[in-house]
């Protein structure tokens, strides 16, 4: 059965450009471009292949010029297209950022003049070469990291359809981890399962698909009797990620410990939603996790409790005691509390999925924790 297709809205595509206008405006800039696929995928909807460029140049006065690879895309929410060739008879061009940008400068004329907003941690010499030194140009990115947080209907459409591959990998990986089977087969199996409901070749999959071990990339190595198997799996549907993790026991019998860590860990995150909402600080969540982990075995729980998820695997806000974030109405954000010891076989970790409310949080995975 064919699968719909999403895509972003137009309209929501314009209001999200009012709001980098409107700081613009606080910054006294005179025009912001972009050339990171995320940003132009926010601001227009048009999502560039990842082997092609695009770049962006959004005004104040509202005109929102796009400089598309090859053709003009069929729905992208901008005043004027243009496009130059990202390929030379079917062969990619290495070159295509300078292009990018050469084309869009033709398009809106004069950008030497006056402050231009860029996006540092992508910029080049090519963008620089056209739009000016250091002098004239101004870092946009802290502005775009933080505009991006509050997630649209259309965004988060997109972000369900992530989730929604999730479920059904990890229905997958519930009928098919038994004792032998090895971690490369289960990996093949689940991306299997989510191209089926994504109706087409996923942006992302995720990261950890190891036995017996805390996380990393599958290998050929069989899964054991007694042993734990942790699924951290991030698929993302047109550049929007999911982000969710599971543990299951391969024997289906966790032992008493395994089984008294799990209800340690499935606590925190009953804490998570009792206690988020607007301006609660994301570091004493974490200070309060960790004190509940370390009450189990101290130093058994050592990385973040979550992250801000969307176009990019870890956004704001950061549940992280190297950052001092709060929560924001809209925010989507992963709350993944575990414990890792070798009595664990190595460890269980359980993350959900959330999105920040008015007055507390929506749980967005509401499929099974049990090991």
């Amino acid at each position: 059965m064919a699968v719909e297709s999403l895509n972003l809205s137009p309209s929501l595509c314009r209001i999200r450009q009012e709001r980098v206008r409107k700081r613009l405006a606080e910054r006294s800039v005179d025009r912001a471009i972009f050339v990171g696929h995320e940003n132009i995928q926010y601001l227009t909807g048009f999502r560039p292949h990842r082997l092609m460029q695009a770049a962006v140049c959004l005004e104040p006065e509202g005109r929102c010029t796009l400089a598309a690879p090859n053709e003009e895309p069929e729905v992208a929410a901008a005043d004027n297209i243009v496009t130059f060739p990202a390929q030379w008879h079917c062969t990619l061009r290495q070159d295509q950022t300078e292009t990018a940008v050469a084309t869009l400068v033709d398009a809106v004329g004069d950008v030497l003049n006056g402050r231009t907003a860029v996006e540092y941690s992508v910029g080049s010499h090519h963008l620089s070469k056209h739009v000016g030194t250091l002098e004239n140009t101004t870092d946009i990115d802290h502005d775009m990291w933080q505009i991006r947080r509050r997630k649209d209907d259309d965004e988060l459409a997109m972000i369900r359809r992530a989730i929604d591959c999730t479920e059904a990998m990890y229905v997958r990986a519930r009928e098919i981890i038994r004792p032998g089977i090895t971690e490369l087969d289960v990996f093949n199996q689940l991306q299997s399962a989510a191209v089926d409901v994504a109706g087409e070749p996923l942006t992302a999959l995720g990261n950890d698909f190891q036995c017996n071990s805390p996380g990393g990339p599958p290998r050929d190595r069989m899964a054991q009797d007694g042993e734990l198997f942790i699924l951290d799996l991030g698929p993302a549907y047109r550049g929007y990620y999911a982000d969710n993790c599971r543990t299951i026991a391969v024997n289906r019998q966790p032992t008493d410990e395994q089984s008294r860590a799990w209800a340690g860990i499935a606590a925190v995150l009953e804490v998570v939603e009792k206690t988020v909402k607007p301006g609660v600080s994301c570091r004493t969540l974490f200070e309060s996790a960790q004190a509940m982990l370390d009450d189990y075995c101290s130093g058994a729980f050592f990385h973040h409790l979550g992250h801000g998820f969307g176009l990019f695997p870890h956004e704001a806000p950061h549940l992280n005691p190297h950052w001092n974030d709060t929560f924001e109405k809209g925010d989507c954000f992963t709350a993944e509390p575990g414990l890792y010891t070798d009595e664990l076989k190595a460890g269980i970790r359980l993350e959900q999925n959330y999105r920040v409310t008015g007055d507390g949080v929506e749980r967005l995975t509401n499929f099974s924790l049990e090991l």
